[in-house]
């Protein structure tokens, strides 16, 4: 099916190219969201009618975004979620949470705005893109911690969860080199069978 891009569509083309596209893709996300019309003869002159138009209003909402990109340059939200003892989340930080984190911290965004390329499963420092425009594409970094003073320590760059392990490991090793000291192999508390 041939269908005219009214706006930027990435990996697709840009405003005003004609392109080929299954029907279902056309039918169920470009024409539903006004980000394509069909290519017939009627909407090809209209578009030419009001191409100029459209490519003012496209532009006038780029240097909005790009406004507001400038503006948030660097932002970094937090988010306090329950983890096991090897920074295992559990459950995962959606678009859904970031959307609402980063409408807290002053950014409004939708979830569908949010591009994340794998879950986010683990504690930790992760980079999520936002779409504010079609052609304006902003970076946030999501800060996944148990606790706020966690999450201060991530940002200063520390390594939260490998020094838990670290402390953890020291007495338990302790213990073994005890426990060799004292009783030989296959010995002990055991009842013989």
């Amino acid at each position: 099916m041939d269908v005219i891009l009214l706006q930027r569509v990435e990996k697709l083309g840009q405003m005003g190219e004609v392109v080929k596209v299954k029907p279902g893709y056309a039918r169920n996300f470009l024409l539903p969201q006004m980000k394509a019309i069909r290519a017939t003869k009627e909407n090809r002159s209209r578009f030419e009618e009001s191409r100029v138009q459209l490519e003012a209003q496209n532009l006038k909402r780029r240097e909005e975004a790009e406004r507001v990109a400038e503006r948030v340059a660097g932002l970094s939200v937090v988010m306090i979620r329950q983890a096991g003892e090897g920074g295992q989340l559990y459950g995962s930080v959606s678009a859904r949470d970031i959307a609402e984190a980063t409408t807290a911290a002053g950014l409004s965004v939708t979830r569908q705005q949010v591009i994340l390329d794998l879950p986010i499963k683990m504690l930790g420092l992760s980079g999520v893109k936002v779409v504010l425009h079609p052609e304006v594409v902003i970076a946030v970094t999501v800060n996944v911690a148990r606790s706020p003073e966690e999450a201060e320590k991530q940002a200063r760059g520390e390594r939260v969860t490998g020094a838990a392990d670290e402390e953890e490991e020291a007495p338990a090793l302790e213990m073994f080199e005890e426990g060799a000291e004292g009783t030989p192999a296959g010995t002990g508390d055991q009842p013989e069978v």
